[in-house]
């Protein structure tokens, strides 16, 4: 049974099962609204350490191939997984501390758009071996004036990775986000 994450919560992934190294990132939404899932690699400054670690619709493989995106989805209709993306645990790089999972609005400046038109979004990690959800955190908070969340981050502890809920909003679109970081 997969467990339901709280804002700045935190989940062990490695204690759903000691072999998990690929992992599947479903991130999901409804609404007529085009948003977008990219992920930061970070490093031990907390910078993105070169372009191929921002993986996103127009960068779908990390340059480490651990990070796979499936494709831009332009909105969100229908059950399941709108956007996803393949992690091999095994093969991010070594220099690699946390992926930071982001969504943003597509040209909110010019649709207006903002995320409290943004209905039932979520994260949620399955393992891909089993096919077996592990963890879910559904977004509860008002992001009104927000276009763009900081949604989760997978990070690593000791020998393992771990899951934090996040569901910070920002303004100012992917830029902004980017600015944080690189």
């Amino acid at each position: 049974m997969a467990i339901s994450l709280e804002k700045n919560s935190t989940i062990d992934l490695s204690k759903s099962s000691s072999q998990l190294s690929n992992i599947h990132v479903g991130l999901g939404w409804e609404g007529d609204i085009d948003c977008d899932v990219s992920v930061f690699m970070i490093n031990e400054n907390n910078k993105i350490p070169g372009d191929g670690f921002f993986v996103f619709y127009n960068n779908l493989r990390s340059s480490d191939g651990a990070v796979v995106h499936q494709g831009d989805t332009l909105e969100g209709d229908g059950d399941g997984d709108d956007e996803e993306i393949l992690i091999d645990l095994t093969a991010v790089d070594p220099s690699v501390l946390q992926l930071m999972f982001v969504v943003t609005i597509h040209d909110s400046d010019k649709t207006g758009q903002d995320f409290s038109m943004v209905n039932n979004a979520y994260i949620r990690i399955t393992d891909n071996s089993s096919n077996t959800e592990i963890c879910r955190y559904q977004l509860n908070t008002d992001f009104s004036g927000c276009d763009s969340v900081q949604i989760g981050r997978v990070y690593r502890m000791g020998d393992g990775w771990e899951m934090e809920a996040l569901g910070d909003g920002y303004t100012g679109g992917l830029a902004s986000l980017l600015g944080l970081y690189n």
